[in-house]
């Protein structure tokens, strides 16, 4: 099992971006606070002084005119109306207006009306109640007419006012504007500076460990499992994967090197396990061979076999080597052939050939030996005639070739493709020529080639390639 490593002071790359995009948006988000709450403090002051201005604007400008008619027709007697609702009218709204007044030159010209009113309606009052024509004339032309004179311009100058107000508004706000784009241009520079710096260095501590795991991972796939530092990274999920990577490749190495030595261990009880299977079998043919030779009264050649065993015996043993040089394996199978060509010499000729550049190769103990007891049973026995039996060795490219061939009896299409195919299935009655096939399998592998051809009443051949080989790999 994989243990996670412990994360400790690290963010992930979530928490970075939400904090990255916090870091960019509070000063995007107070400059558009700040602008947007001074627009809304000078909208209302617009707003107040267009209001003032459309409240202003509904004065009658005809007023004094209308006023000063009015009080004409009531000196000269023509009329007995007084113009008080147009006096009622201009007061009223001189009320309405001084309480929105803003700046001290406006609320000063709508004072001046509301208190101009006050007299006029005064004034009214006192022509009503004086007699006589010409001191009603001299009221109106002193008083009247100078009053609705001053009623009017004051409104005006309320008016002239406001417009002002609103127009030095509207620049303010045309520079505020102006300045908050300023602001804004500038700030959104140094915000968007500041967040492909960030942006970058956030990237680069991204792909820069994903770029050291994509080539570690390749390594790994080509061969390389020797150990190295995990992957340095910001991230807690890449640092993680960086150490679970490494870790699971010490633990591939442990796993492997312990297959291997399983394997080794395996090999070398299967490979042991074969060469008992073997010895018994030969030994109790030999010794079945030595008492027939006793017991017919064959004692020379029967001690001729006896030391030929010895011999064979001694080169078997091979210091409790299971793998030989080439030159002891051929030693061990002229002391067997020699036992053979006791018991076999109306039928049996052999010839051993071996190239000296083989002699050190190394082959599992016992590989030609099977093979030459296989030919003898199953090929120059059943003959019923002399039948030569050669084993040879030559190297070629690299290669070492080892050939025992006979002029035996064969076999025909059928048999030799059933002996083929026992070959490939692990299967088959030749144990000796199985076991010897699978002892070079096991060590050579896929490198190993075993042919066998054969032909009815022409004998059988058996070629074994694989590479020359000097050092014990078992």
């Amino acid at each position: 099992m994989i243990r996670t490593p412990v994360l400790r002071g690290r963010h992930s790359i979530s928490e970075k971006i939400r904090a990255l995009i916090v870091q960019l948006a509070l000063p995007l988000c107070v400059l558009a606070v700040f602008v947007l709450l001074l627009f809304f403090l000078y909208s209302l002051r617009f707003a107040q002084v267009s209001s003032n201005i459309s409240t202003a604007s509904q004065f009658n400008q005809n007023f004094k005119d209308e006023v000063d008619l009015k009080m004409y027709y009531f000196v000269t007697g023509s009329s007995d109306e007084l113009p008080l609702d147009e006096v009622e009218k201009a007061r009223e709204l001189a009320t309405t207006l001084i309480g929105t007044a803003r700046s001290r030159e406006s609320l000063r010209a709508v004072s001046s009306v509301l208190d101009l009113c006050e007299n006029l309606k005064s004034c009214i009052y006192e022509i009503e109640s004086t007699e006589g024509y010409d001191r009603r004339i001299h009221q109106l032309e002193t008083n009247i007419y100078v009053i609705t004179k001053l009623i009017q311009d004051y409104m005006y100058t309320y008016l002239f006012h406001e417009a002002g107000q609103l127009a030095a508004l509207r620049q303010r706000q045309n520079v505020l504007v102006t300045v908050g784009l300023i602001l804004s241009a500038g700030v959104m520079v140094a915000v968007i500076v500041c967040s492909l710096r960030r942006s970058i260095a956030l990237t680069r501590s991204i792909t820069r460990p994903i770029d050291e795991l994509y080539g570690r991972v390749l390594e790994i796939g080509s061969g390389d499992l020797s150990p190295k530092p995990p992957v340095e990274a910001e991230d807690d999920k890449l640092r993680a994967l960086g150490e679970g990577l490494e870790e699971t490749v010490t633990r591939l190495n442990e796993q492997m090197e312990l297959n291997r030595q399983e394997q080794i261990r395996l090999r070398s009880m299967e490979l042991r396990l074969i060469q008992a299977q073997i010895n018994p079998h030969f030994l109790y043919n030999t010794l079945d061979a030595i008492t027939w030779l006793v017991e017919t009264g064959k004692n020379d050649q029967a001690v001729q076999m006896v030391s030929s065993l010895s011999t064979y015996f001694r080169s078997f043993l091979s210091n409790g080597k299971d793998i030989i040089t080439l030159r002891e394996e051929a030693l061990h199978v002229r002391s067997y052939l020699e036992i053979q060509q006791v018991r076999y010499k109306d039928i049996l000729r052999f010839e051993l050939s071996m190239d000296p550049a083989l002699d050190d190769c190394r082959i599992p103990k016992m590989t030609l030996q099977p093979l030459v007891e296989n030919a003898i049973y199953h090929g120059i026995k059943p003959r019923r005639g002399v039948s030569l039996l050669r084993i040879s060795s030559v190297c070629r490219g690299g290669l070492a070739e080892l050939e025992v061939r006979d002029t035996g009896v064969g076999m025909d299409e059928t048999a030799l493709a059933a002996l083929r195919r026992s070959l490939e299935e692990d299967e088959g009655t030749g144990f000796g020529l199985l076991a010897s096939y699978k002892r070079l399998r096991l060590m050579y592998g896929k490198e190993l080639e075993f042919q066998i051809d054969s032909a009815e009443n022409r004998g059988t051949v058996i070629t074994i390639r694989f590479p020359r080989c000097t050092e014990e790999k078992l």
